[in-house]
């Protein structure tokens, strides 16, 4: 079932997960599982391993900040306004690689990795980036398999 859905900049449900601010401004549960929405904010160098989506397609829009992404051997630059669209069944990879935060919206179509998401992070006790820390490798992978992700190891530790 579809509902209308309104939120505003800093409304919807946040969580830290993987070094990243992440708010949920569209669930598959809200779009009648037609996609998934997310704001995310990373501190320069976060990002997220190579791995491969096999039962979606991603898509980001860059808000502020820049990052590079990966899309098997390709590189796109992404500023303010860039879009970038990454289908399933290809290596891809992104990496905040500015000096400020990075802000982008992040989609997955059709919903459902939004809850890898959830699942993988913690509730946000503040609409903050999260303290650097490497993260659990073990919960990572077993939920990459639940949602039929591959991830490529080693996984990338921000610097912090």
């Amino acid at each position: 079932m579809t509902h209308e859905i309104e939120l505003h900049r800093d409304q919807g449900t946040s969580i830290w997960m993987l070094g990243h601010l992440m708010t949920f401004k569209a669930t598959g549960k809200e779009t009648g599982g037609a996609f998934g929405l997310v704001e995310q904010v990373g501190e320069p160098g976060t990002g997220a391993p190579p791995h491969i989506h096999h039962n979606e397609d991603e898509f980001f829009y860059v808000l502020e900040g820049e990052a590079n992404f990966t899309l098997g051997e390709r590189t796109i630059k992404g500023l303010p306004g860039s879009f970038v669209f990454l289908p399933r069944g290809i290596m891809h990879t992104f990496e905040n690689t500015g000096t400020t935060p990075c802000r982008m919206l992040l989609g997955v179509s059709p919903a459902g990795f939004e809850n890898f998401f959830a699942e993988m992070g913690e509730p946000a006790p503040s609409l903050t980036t999260p303290p650097p820390g490497p993260p659990d490798i073990e919960k990572l992978m077993t939920l990459a398999q639940k949602y039929n992700c591959e991830i490529m190891l080693p996984v990338p530790v921000p610097a912090g």
